[in-house]
């Protein structure tokens, strides 16, 4: 299946050190069109008619927010970008910057004219050196070339922590803070970084916003599903052929990314299950392989479009073990800021490894059920909320697998 490339669209084209390449590829023409427009103007465009909804996860309409933000009387006001990454299984904010750093900073730009921002941050994951390098290099090119418009920009490169990724998070780290998240409201359009109006966005939400603005929103709307217009970025791992990113129209299938894009499952073995979203997100069987892969779409299967990871399991796997890794990530990565999740996601990480471990019985099971209840409806932040999903969804789909693992007699 041939891709439809947006975020993307330069990856091979051009050599992602070298302005010149990204200018003469059409680079920071939409940026010269966003600042000849009207700030209205500009955010009716991708509010109402555009309908750029978050590629981060969350789906939030951007211009919303950007609306939000530009609403606020103040003299600082600032642009971030998320490119924190720490979702397991999602790389294409990295393939993104390391593919054409450029157009993160033209949609960065563009977003700092539109709500009237001077400094902007782009908080990258700590891991990610090569990133990191080639977009501090980016950002002194543009200043060079006296693109920025009087705009500042830097990269701030976090500490390893996935609760970072979540936005108010990512602004007490930015702070210099443990990174921690905050009480909503207030938002961080009306208070965020440093208390001042912020506008935070992903790395594939920026990479997008150039060409909205240049091509217009009738071309973006033209693209995939109607709720959810425009490309996603997805990221292939597990037992699939093609552990790589693409980018195709939002109305594709589950089936044709997993089997045309990613070449289906190798040696033989069957389709077992399909995590989407992020280990963060439930399951789905083979027979739902011809689900869109559009937010809504998988929110009517109790599923996740998420950051757009896509973790493909053959029937090699029990579904506990797995689990054992999806439940213990979540526990390394609690903040602590909350009892229900620094003790919840321990205790269910604990009782998981002993069912794994053939130690546990049917009522170390229903504490595990207990558990998948307590956590959403419990925890301060997403992370709790959404620690227990995965284990929720394997439970359920994959009852037998947790049988067999377990002692024939309660002790």
């Amino acid at each position: 299946m041939q891709e439809t490339r947006i975020a993307l669209r330069n990856m091979g084209k051009i050599i992602p050190g070298r302005i010149d390449d990204y200018i003469a590829a059409g680079g920071y023409e939409a940026l010269k069109k966003a600042r000849l427009t009207d700030r209205m103007e500009l955010l009716e465009l991708l509010e109402r008619s555009g309908r750029l909804r978050g590629r981060g996860g969350a789906a939030f309409n951007t211009g919303m927010k950007w609306s939000s933000a530009f609403a606020v009387d103040s003299k600082e006001k600032y642009i971030i970008c998320n490119a924190d990454e720490g979702e397991p299984g999602t790389y294409k904010d990295r393939v993104i910057i390391e593919s054409d750093p450029h157009t993160v900073i033209e949609g960065m730009l563009i977003g700092a004219y539109a709500i009237g921002a001077d400094t902007g941050y782009i908080y990258c994951r700590g891991e990610y050196a090569k990133s990191i390098e080639l977009l501090n290099k980016a950002i002194a090119q543009v200043e060079e070339a006296g693109l920025g418009g009087g705009v500042k920009l830097s990269v701030a490169a976090g500490a390893g922590s996935y609760v970072c990724g979540e936005e108010t998070a990512l602004l007490e780290s930015l702070e210099g803070k443990r990174g921690e998240p905050r009480l909503k409201p207030p938002y961080p359009t009306t208070s965020g970084f440093r208390g001042k109006p912020t506008v935070v966005n992903n790395v594939e939400t920026f990479a997008t916003v150039p060409c909205i603005v240049e091509k217009g929103a009738a071309w973006f709307r033209s693209l995939g599903a109607d709720s959810y217009p425009g490309t996603k970025v997805f990221s292939l791992s597990g037992d699939v052929v093609n552990k790589t990113c693409f980018e195709l129209p939002t109305d594709v299938t589950l089936r044709q990314v997993v089997e045309d894009c990613g070449g289906g499952v190798p040696d033989g073995k069957k389709l077992k299950a399909i995590q989407v979203g992020g280990s963060s997100c439930a399951f789905l069987l083979p027979e739902q392989l011809d689900t869109a892969m559009d937010f809504d779409s998988m929110r009517a299967v109790d599923a996740a479009l998420g950051s757009g990871a896509i973790l493909v399991i053959d029937d090699s796997h029990n579904m506990v073990d797995i689990m054992v890794a999806i439940t213990s990530f979540f526990a390394h990565e609690s903040c602590g800021k909350c009892t229900p999740c620094r003790e919840g996601t321990y205790h269910m990480a604990q009782v998981t490894q002993k069912i794994a471990d053939g130690q546990g019985t049917g009522k170390d099971l229903e504490l595990l059920k207990r558990f998948v209840e307590y956590l959403p409806a419990n925890c301060f932040c997403p992370l709790g909320q959404s620690a227990a999903i995965a284990l929720a969804s394997a439970i359920k789909l994959f009852p037998q697998d947790f049988a067999v693992r377990l002692q024939k007699e309660d002790e």
